[in-house]
């Protein structure tokens, strides 16, 4: 660890923003703090351990941005983390968002899932967030077949199947009473706040009728619906006296593990909860706001109302957010809280061993790592694979894992030349671009690269990091004749002595496993949009809004096969005209 002693002692007692920097001068944190001076302190005294000691063993220089007011170093906070993407901020664990049911406020509405809902659709009717994606679905598809809503986003020239299944009243061609579409939506609202009977008795009603004239199936299928609504309605009534709306954060926290609880309250019901267990680095508090905020910015919809621990900064959540911020005190909204307190302490208590030992395991198998390699750092490591359709046109992706944990938002597929026809050459091709990239934009260099193969894959590694002038330590994982991951060669070929049981074997072949996946995913994707789609997009350049407009420009692949160079630059730039040229003539 660096004595920062000389540079502590300027340090102003103001609020700001601070950003840790490692040995290449990278931001690998970045943090806010009433107190500059305090804050930065803290770092470098008092014994440090699990994820925050390895923070500040690869601390090189730190700088810090003074603000006027600790909610414009809040605001600074996030735009740099947005910015620099620092490898020790937490991030949240996937890439969900809860989605919403909107009921359309238009002369003839249509009932729906969105995924980001935001303040401009105010005009709509929101219900939720569902943390039962499966529930939301279930209950826009029952409502839709119960009740004969608009289904097309355009009304079309003519009725389609909807209509004929009686399951729309044909907008497009008839004209509907505007009574009768007011009552749809009255008893689909009253649903959707949390009403059940209108919608159960019709559905009772329908379940006799089928079962009456001996249609099983037919009641069946109702009956599971029956069931589907008492599993989206199972919603835990919270005596508030009003319907109240809004959400209700606490939190418990231990050993630098933080468990984040949320509440959904919807019309005084509770309606769902959001829990998330994360390592700490820094102050408790700050931690959980840049939490709310991540969480609120990937759901696209905080709260009207949002209510809070007096621990937590009520001032700056609101002005942040915009919206009423409060520290329930007393009576059922503080019970409420102490509920929240109580979920998130035993969440924390089912999984802490679990997560210590996993951060242990993990720990100790980049230390190996590093002793093995005799390299001064393994924490960032980066991994590929290719995979080619019809035998000759290649895709790549690359995954990032930091500390053996992956990073989805830095996986990176390519679309691979054309010309290229074996697997050595796309490797080639998408190692190259990758560092050349890194080395021109002056990105952050992984600590090692992991080849998934043995010495071809890792000369072909060698021979395009030499030339690039980079020094990154390089490993290969090596398969067995049932292609089963048996072994680990460095660069210069030897074979590490690691046994296959141990947590450093198990952690190095789940990256290979998921770069493996994860280049498999991009290729059957790219099938998955269809002949013409697949042939196009594997034309580097080529992307959904230029296939689009080839499409409507030539009307069919045939005919593009059939266009002159210079026909094809009526809708491409020349490179990728050129591109698509001399992909044509391959196919």
């Amino acid at each position: 660890m660096k004595n920062f002693k000389e540079k502590l002692a300027l340090v102003p007692s103001k609020p700001g923003s601070y950003q840790m920097k490692n040995k290449d001068g990278l931001i690998i944190y970045v943090g806010k703090a009433k107190n500059l001076k305090n804050r930065l302190k803290s770092y470098f005294t008092g014994l440090k351990t699990g994820k925050t000691r390895m923070l500040v063993e690869d601390i090189d220089d730190f700088d810090y941005i003074v603000t006027s007011s600790e909610l414009e170093s809040l605001i600074l906070e996030i735009t740099l983390i947005k910015k620099y993407n620092p490898k020790y901020n937490i991030l949240l664990k996937d890439d969900k968002t809860y989605p919403y049911i909107e009921l359309t406020n238009e002369k003839y509405p249509i009932l729906k899932i969105v995924r980001t809902p935001n303040r401009k659709r105010n005009k709509h009717k929101l219900y939720g967030p569902y943390p039962n994606v499966k529930a939301a679905r279930t209950t826009v598809e029952m409502i839709n077949r119960i009740y004969p809503l608009r289904k097309c986003e355009k009304l079309k020239k003519e009725v389609c199947l909807y209509y004929h299944i009686h399951e729309c009243l044909g907008y497009c061609v008839k004209d509907i009473n505007e009574e009768e579409i007011n009552k749809m939506t009255k008893e689909i609202t009253s649903f959707l706040n949390g009403d059940p009977t209108i919608i159960s008795e019709k559905i009772k009603v329908e379940m006799q009728k089928a079962s009456d004239n001996l249609n099983f199936e037919r009641a069946i299928e109702l009956k599971k619906m029956l069931e589907d609504i008492d599993t989206t309605l199972r919603k835990q009534k919270i005596d508030l006296n009003k319907n109240y709306n809004f959400d209700l954060v606490n939190f418990y926290s231990n050993n630098n593990f933080l468990s984040i609880e949320i509440f959904f309250i919807r019309d005084g019901l509770l309606f769902g909860r959001h829990n998330e267990i994360i390592q700490t680095l820094g102050n408790i508090e700050d931690e959980v706001l840049e939490y709310l905020i991540k969480f609120y910015e990937k759901n696209a919809l905080p709260p009207k109302e949002l209510y809070i621990p007096l621990n937590l900064d009520q001032n700056l959540l609101s002005e942040y957010f915009n919206i009423k911020v409060q520290h329930p005190q007393k009576g059922k909204l503080k019970n409420l809280l102490d509920l929240a307190y109580e979920n998130a302490k035993e969440q924390m208590e089912l999984e802490e061993e679990t997560l210590k030992q996993d951060d242990e395991k993990r720990i100790n198998a980049i230390k190996e790592l590093e002793n093995l390699l005799n390299i001064e750092k393994a924490s960032r490591m980066e991994s590929f694979d290719n995979s080619h359709l019809f035998g000759t046109f290649y895709v790549g992706g690359m995954v990032v894992f930091n500390d053996f944990i992956p990073l989805k938002d830095e996986y990176r597929k390519y679309k691979i030349s054309t010309e290229v026809k074996d697997d050595l050459s796309a490797m080639k091709e998408v190692l190259y671009r990758r560092y050349y990239k890194v080395l021109m934009e002056n990105l952050e260099k992984p600590d090692l690269i992991v080849m998934d193969g043995g010495k071809t894959q890792i000369s072909v590694a060698k021979e395009i990091i030499d030339s690039l002038g980079l020094n990154i330590p390089i490993i290969g994982l090596v398969k067995d004749q049932n292609h089963k991951t048996n072994q680990i060669m460095t660069e210069n070929y030897e074979i590490l002595d690691v046994p296959k049981e141990s947590n450093l074997f198990l952690f190095l072949t789940r990256i290979q496993d998921e770069v493996h996946r994860y280049a498999i995913s991009y290729h059957r994707n790219i099938k998955s949009k269809g002949a013409l789609a697949s042939l196009l997009d594997l034309v580097p350049g080529i992307g959904e809004v230029r296939r689009k407009e080839l499409l409507k420009h030539f009307g069919s692949l045939k005919k593009m096969k059939e266009a002159t160079y210079e026909e094809l630059t009526a809708v491409l730039p020349d490179d990728i005209a050129s591109n698509l040229f001399s992909y044509l003539k391959e196919i």
